[in-house]
């Protein structure tokens, strides 16, 4: 059984050569590809889209910024004019200063100093405590935080035990002056360092601890008020605290 095919008709020219077959024009003639607008303005050669001519053009303008203002209304701010960024959170070095100097001198005491409280000094006096516990091969950070945060408690619940309604200790206050108290303990931990066991670190242990001792409650006695009745009962509850941390020294 013969196969038949379909064969497309094909159409010769009209000069009568079969040799060229005539094409049909298309339907929709080509378009042209893309081209992006060209900008109105001359002054930004980058959005006209024309190499050539950004190219050519290499002069241009230094830009202009306005003078950065800080508030609303008639004052402004320049840059500046802005505090330092130790100031801006609270770090107030000179004041730390002060209260390093004045806990260092057993005998003149200043309170006025200690009445505003802060974090700053006592985290920096902590972090040495336990770099120098560190380098005599011991890891204490853990332990000197946690147990400030306890001996903070501790005094807090006892002084204001004491002094009833009329306290105005804070817990706030509390962690400030027990932190800046521990100068004495981090100068004998950086002694340690350098003396050998026995009987003289011992010895300087007690005379250290009595130091921070005697600070810890002239501030306590000064700062808050109703505890100079109370002056023997804080003056032990200090004893315990910093007898604690000098004991991290010695073994």
């Amino acid at each position: 059984m013969a196969k038949q095919f379909n064969v497309p008709p094909v159409i010769f020219p009209s000069d009568g050569n079969p040799g060229v077959q005539q094409r049909r024009p298309p339907v929709n003639p080509p378009t042209a590809p893309f081209q992006p607008p060209r900008s109105s303005n001359p002054g930004i050669p980058f959005m006209s889209f024309d190499i050539g001519s950004a190219a050519a053009s290499t002069s241009f303008s230094t830009p202009q910024f306005a003078s950065a203002t800080i508030g609303g209304g008639g004052g402004s701010i320049g840059f500046e004019d802005e505090p330092p960024l130790l100031e801006e959170l609270g770090i107030n070095t000179k004041q730390i200063y002060q209260k390093t100097l004045s806990i260092l001198n057993p005998f003149r005491i200043k309170p006025d100093l200690h009445e505003d409280g802060d974090l700053s000094g006592p985290f920096i006096f902590l972090m040495a405590f336990g770099l120098f516990q560190l380098l005599a091969g011991k890891i204490h950070f853990g332990i000197i935080l946690g147990w400030v945060v306890m001996a903070s408690m501790f005094l807090y619940v006892v002084f204001n035990m004491l002094a009833g309604r009329n306290g105005n200790l804070n817990l706030y206050r509390c962690v400030s002056l027990i932190g800046y108290c521990m100068l004495p303990i981090v100068i004998l931990s950086a002694l340690s360092l350098f003396l050998p066991g026995g009987l003289v670190i011992k010895v300087l242990t007690g005379v250290f601890v009595v130091w921070s001792t005697r600070v810890c409650t002239r501030l306590l006695v000064e700062l808050a008020s109703y505890g100079d009745e109370h002056r023997g009962l804080i003056a032990y509850a200090c004893f315990l605290i910093y007898m604690l941390f000098s004991l991290l020294v010695v073994f």
